[in-house]
């Protein structure tokens, strides 16, 4: 058993449940007279070749062990910001992440060949931010809702740069938050905010007591850093212009951080995504997508795609744009869990198809 300090580490995200994993977690360790005692850390940033991980008092730079590297790959798996690892420094000074705590929980999302990469680890809140100006899109909130979705963590949706609209009519903030209550439902809270006044610590002030961690997701320039450094109370992370035509940032935030806030939760700043494919299964989105599951049940018909069938009750009730993200969806959902053999099929059936239609292209040049 590995001793730690419970009130050293609870600013870091230490719940008493992750406090019992830790304590009866069999690790690996180096026994040798050189090495110093072993500490559980919190990954703060992850670099290609090095981590930044935290004690509860300071940030310090550290490298894998080569077994612990195995295994990861052996799980297919890797160090994600967020994870709880086991350090220890050799007869060099040199600090070493000699094994990764199981996590309670993880945001995953699918990379563009559809491998899984793990976005952050054992996160209780995801906050969903997403701009009042241009950057006000449903359809992106629905995937970012999907992507929280099967991991267990509270998704809480963020609107940002409430000023813009209150510079013109304050009626319109009440109006965007009911869209978005009507678009995701009533049972996830809805704040509006400027982010870069106190009210973010008023508004945000059930997620942020001791032992909580959040994580801020969203596109680039929907204000993440500016909310990163109102919850901080002092400008840490950049910040920068979005684009006049679309609101859109220009990447300022690079790399996945946490930061420790003064009342004792932790917040994970991500940068923005520009292609947003969630790991979602059909159970995962019939429950995002509940108004779609139960009207499913008023279909003509029982397998009823939701398509061109007659007497689809889904069609004439749900909105056009929201059931065309659930079937982009649930069509990447179905793609990316086919297995290696299904995949190779479809693709020997797309050749073959590709082969007949220009077999019929030269034939009909040819005049057969």
């Amino acid at each position: 058993m590995i001793e730690f300090s419970f009130e050293t580490l609870r600013p870091l995200g230490l719940t008493a449940f992750l406090a019992q994993t830790l304590a009866t977690a069999d690790a690996p360790v180096d026994s040798s007279p050189q090495a110093s005692l072993p500490q559980w850390m919190r990954t703060a940033v992850v670099h290609r070749e090095t981590v930044e991980v935290h004690d509860g008092v300071q940030q310090f730079s550290a490298r894998c062990t080569a077994r612990l590297t195995r295994a990861l790959i052996e799980e297919g798996s890797a160090l994600a910001v967020g994870d709880w690892v086991l350090c220890q420094r050799d007869e060099h000074q040199q600090l070493w992440v000699r094994f990764r705590a199981q996590p309670v929980s993880q945001i995953v999302r699918r990379d563009a060949d559809g491998s899984r990469h793990t976005v952050v680890s054992n996160v209780d809140t995801a906050l969903l931010v997403m701009g009042l100006d241009l950057d006000f899109n449903l359809q992106r909130l629905e995937r970012y809702l999907a992507l929280v979705g099967s991991s267990g963590v509270t998704p809480v949706v963020v609107l940002t740069k409430a000023d813009v609209l209150r510079m013109t009519q304050e009626e319109l903030v009440e109006q965007r938050i009911q869209e978005v209550r009507q678009r995701v439902g009533h049972h996830i809270d809805v704040v509006a905010v400027d982010a870069r006044t106190a009210e973010v610590l008023k508004a945000l002030d059930p997620y942020l007591s001791i032992g909580q961690t959040l994580v801020l997701l969203g596109s680039s320039g929907a204000g993440k850093s500016t909310l990163t450094n109102s919850l901080l109370g002092c400008a840490t992370q950049d910040t920068g212009a979005v684009r006049e035509h679309d609101s859109r940032g220009k990447h300022t935030t690079t790399a996945r951080s946490l930061h420790l806030l003064p009342k004792g939760a932790c917040v994970i700043d991500t940068p923005g995504v520009r292609t947003l494919r969630p790991d979602v299964d059909a159970q995962t989105l019939s429950a995002l997508f509940e108004d779609i599951s139960v009207l499913a049940t008023s279909c003509r018909f029982r397998d009823c795609g939701h398509q061109d069938e007659p007497g689809c009750a889904v069609r004439e009730q749900v909105n056009p744009i929201r059931l065309k993200n659930y079937h982009k969806m649930l069509r990447e959902s179905r793609r990316d869990t086919r297995s290696v053999l299904e995949r190779q099929q479809q693709l020997a059936q797309w050749k073959a198809m590709g082969r007949a239609g220009r077999q019929r292209l030269e034939m009909k040049r040819d005049g057969r």
